[in-house]
Order: C-alpha cells, then sequence, then structure tokens
C-alpha cells in the first residue's frame, strides 16, 4: 500500500449526492446504470455510469444519498461521459455495494 500526504487526500474531493435518475446503459460492455445526482448548489448536478446492477434497481436508487468522487476528469465511458466516480466496495461475490453515509447529511457535504 502506498502512504499519501495529507495535501494529496484533500485534493480528493469526496463528497455526498442524491441519486436523482437512473437509466440503463445497454452499450456498456459490463452491465450497467447511468446514474445522475444532485451535489448541492455548490458542485450541482453530475452523472456517472456504474456497474452496481447486481444489488440494485433503478427504483431503489432514486432518492438514495451516495458518496462520489466530484474532481475526477470527465471520462468517456462507450457513448456516455461519466462526471464523477461513484464510490462502493465489493462483497464476496464481487458485487457493488454503494458507500453512503449513515445519516442524511446535505448535498455537497465533504467527506472529512
Amino acid at each position: 500500500m502506498k502512504t499519501i500526504s495529507w495535501s494529496e487526500f484533500e485534493a480528493v474531493e469526496l463528497r455526498v449526492g442524491t441519486i436523482i435518475r437512473v437509466e440503463l446503459f445497454p452499450e456498456a460492455r459490463k452491465a450497467a446504470y447511468k446514474v445522475w445526482a444532485n451535489f448541492g448548489p455548490e458542485i450541482g448536478e453530475k452523472k456517472t455510469s456504474a456497474q452496481i446492477t447486481k444489488l440494485y434497481s433503478p427504483e431503489e436508487l432514486e432518492g438514495r444519498q451516495i458518496l462520489g468522487v466530484v474532481n475526477f476528469p470527465p471520462k468517456q465511458v462507450g457513448p456516455f461521459l461519466s462526471e464523477f466516480l461513484l464510490c462502493g466496495f465489493t462483497d464476496a461475490e464481487g458485487a457493488v455495494v454503494i458507500a453512503r453515509p449513515e445519516r442524511p447529511v446535505p448535498n455537497g457535504a465533504r467527506l472529512m
């Protein structure tokens, strides 16, 4: 494991957002959704592609708070431009479990 400095960690913008829209992403090589999230007035709405289809349906994702890295450069994923990284962990079967706050917090709140 590589050790990083505090200033390197501070450069990563880990923010809370609320999922406002989810669509199927049939063009993706691996099963994925297109996800839009509101990160509050400072950052606004951002979209991403996320391989979270094994554990979540689009309906149960809408309205859920998530943790995202919002300061990576945009990344082209097939025909879709991904603007943030939705954070999660893989379970024992390799499915992604979404990282989220334990209690509701304001959209845009930064991980401390």
